[in-house]
């Protein structure tokens, strides 16, 4: 809402900053400036000399888009998205097998095993990354303009007019004759396939959501983080007390604090000169929390699975030998 109320470019009471409005008005004032001197030639008068141009479309179009969050709401996708989802899958694969090698998680009842690794596979897929320096080039889905859309909207109604007039009698006929037939394989699907039909239909993420883990990730990078913190700061985010369905709560938190406690004591041995380390890494962990799981899945493993319902693969990988 704060961007739909306050934001330049999207607001209609300044609506005379589009690049449509300047290409307009530019325009308009070259027709009077040239009426103007036309009329002081006749008159014998010296022209007044003219005032400064305007600056492009794009740079006044840029100027306005300066300190929005417009652009935070732009979807982007992956690169290289076989590369960059097989190098997600390989971190998944093992964070699973380290999290299973927990000899305290292991004494955990399956059901507290599922709700912990259902909470918190994303944010160690993303520790994982960072700690197998995996970089994410992404790309921008960006629309076209609105003056490109104009355009094209001109040239292309004439020719869209006529085939659609001849398209319409050959759907008419398809339609009558496929709508039996989807009516019956609905029938048939309806038991099978439940709710959910809305979580089938690709969501690109925002560049705003993939600046948070982006954002992470070059943190966890500055940081020079060892594979010892790696290890207790998962240890950390794994063992999460705050989780509704767990019964173990006063267990998973003692095990939180103790990792904790263990990420402590190594920086201290370690990194004596830096004192502000431990609350360093703790500040690095807090951005997790930005980081939406939903996000995740849609960026690594729909290019190459398709629909992705995370809750059974982790099921299955939880139980399987990994």
């Amino acid at each position: 809402m704060a961007c739909v109320n306050r934001c330049r470019c999207c607001t209609d009471s300044r609506r005379q900053s589009s690049i449509l409005y300047n290409i307009l008005k530019s325009e308009e004032q070259q027709q009077q400036q040239q009426q103007h001197r036309h009329e002081e030639h006749e008159s014998g008068q010296h022209p007044v000399p003219p005032p400064p141009p305007l600056p492009p479309p794009r740079q006044l179009g840029h100027a306005v888009g300066l300190g929005c969050s417009c652009g935070a709401q732009r979807r982007v996708a992956l690169k290289s998205p076989q590369a960059a989802c097989k190098a997600a899958s390989a971190v998944l694969v093992k964070t699973l097998r380290f999290v299973k090698n927990v000899p305290c998680f292991q004494e955990l009842p399956l059901d507290e095993q599922l709700v912990l690794v259902r909470s918190c596979w994303a944010p160690l897929l993303v520790l994982g990354l960072a700690q197998d320096r995996v970089h994410l080039e992404t790309v921008e889905t960006t629309e076209p303009s609105m003056l490109h859309r104009i355009l094209t909207n001109k040239r292309g109604e004439e020719e869209e007019e006529e085939e659609e007039e001849e398209q319409q009698q050959h759907l008419q006929q398809q339609q009558q004759q496929q709508l039996l037939l989807l009516h019956k394989r609905q029938e048939q699907l309806e038991p099978t396939c439940g709710g959910g039909g809305s979580d089938s239909s690709p969501r690109l993420p925002s560049a705003g959501e993939i600046q948070a883990i982006k954002g992470f990730l070059a943190k966890c990078w500055s940081l020079d983080i060892s594979t010892k913190e790696y290890a207790y700061l998962k240890g950390t985010v794994l063992f999460n007390p705050d989780l509704p369905g767990l019964h173990c709560v006063q267990y998973i938190q003692g095990l939180q604090q103790e990792a904790q406690q263990a990420l402590n004591e190594h920086v201290r041995l370690i990194h004596r000169g830096d004192q502000a380390r431990f609350a360093k890494l703790n500040v690095a962990l807090s951005m997790l929390r930005s980081i939406n799981a939903t996000v995740v899945a849609e960026l690594f493993f729909r290019p190459i699975i398709g629909t992705v319902n995370m809750d059974d693969m982790l099921l299955e990988m939880l139980c399987a030998k990994l």
